[in-house]
């Protein structure tokens, strides 16, 4: 079995949605399955500090997963057209992974949810595939032959998945979200499968 990596941050559980779905893709393809972890939270309060083990959800992400992916699906909310914090923080942290080339040559793809349609969520795709391009990964993103990407009044891109929440932060995916997310987990489970 070869893992695909789910890294993800999830404030009010729309992205962490996302991430299941794109893991219920992988690991329709046979010989893939999916790794979810996220990150901690960040605090500008120096003595604060978050558990060794989130409370609920996925795990926190290791180098080593990075090491052991034969893929990367990258998600975070929106914060102000970019990705949030701790998903920055923790990218800040991958130089040695960086001057390694761990990451070169494995594909990956993005995803994202925002409260608003016009949130930011295509900017804080582009902003998330930086650091992935510096990685030297090979991105991929959802095609038009998707037709959920033309018919779709809610989330959904052609840099990657998204989810549109509302002010409330509703998780609950479309029809529409919810597929564009799983074919994009069995798009990079394929892509994984042929570059090895």
């Amino acid at each position: 079995m070869q893992d695909i990596l789910v890294l993800y941050y999830s404030h009010r559980g729309s992205v962490r949605a996302l991430a299941e779905r794109i893991a219920a893709g992988i690991e329709s393809v046979p010989g893939m399955q999916a790794r979810l972890r996220t990150v901690p939270r960040v605090s500008a309060v120096c003595e604060a500090t978050e558990p060794d083990i989130p409370k609920s959800g996925a795990p926190y992400v290791e180098l080593a997963d990075l090491e052991e992916c034969a893929g990367l699906a990258l998600g975070s909310p929106v914060r102000f057209g970019n990705m949030a914090a701790p998903m920055k923080y923790f990218w800040d942290g991958t130089i040695t992974t960086w001057q390694n080339g761990t990451l070169a040559g494995k594909p990956a793809c993005v995803f994202t949810s925002s409260s608003s349609q016009h949130g930011g969520n295509e900017s804080t795709l582009l902003s998330m595939m930086l650091p992935l391009l510096h990685h030297g990964m090979l991105i991929m993103g959802l095609p038009f032959t998707e037709p959920e990407l033309s018919s779709t009044i809610a989330g959904g891109t052609p840099y990657g998945p998204s989810h549109v929440a509302g002010t409330t932060g509703n998780p609950m995916l479309t029809e529409a979200e919810s597929r564009l997310a799983f074919v994009q987990g069995q798009r990079i489970s394929n892509l994984a499968k042929k570059l090895s």
